[in-house]
This record gives structure tokens, sequence and C-alpha cells, in this order.
């Protein structure tokens, strides 16, 4: 799968992907970076509450919806 992101609107959706994979492998146990947790990321910038499953679950049904109105293609 490739993503040209030559939009804000498809970076920011990018970002949000990475962010969700980081998330995911998180939630494994595995942290990408030593820095900021994704999950804390996600929550700060989008004021989603919950668990880290609950968090993954609503915040991969907003990128769908951002994926389905046409902004990314993928």
């Amino acid at each position: 799968m490739s993503i040209i992101a030559d939009t804000p609107n498809k970076i920011e959706l990018y970002r949000m992907l990475v962010l969700r994979k980081a998330l995911e492998l998180e939630i494994k146990g595995i942290y990408m970076h030593r820095g900021r947790t994704a999950y804390s990321t996600i929550k700060k910038e989008y004021n989603i509450r919950g668990s880290r499953e609950k968090v993954l679950e609503f915040f991969s049904d907003v990128i769908n919806a951002a994926q389905q109105e046409g902004e990314i293609n993928g």
C-alpha cells in the first residue's frame, strides 16, 4: 500500500494512521520511542477518554470515517 500525502489533510491523516499503529504496538507491550506514548498523545490531541483498547476502537472509527470521506486513499 502506498500513500501520497501531498496536502495538509492527507498529512494529518497519515499521522493518525501512524499513531493508531503505535497504539496497537503499545497494547502488545512494545513502545516505539522513549518519549510520550501514542496513547497519551491521542487522548490529549483528540480529547478521547478510556482504556487503551477503547481509545483504539474510537480512534479507528475516526480514521475510517475520514477515509470514507475521500480525504485519503488506502
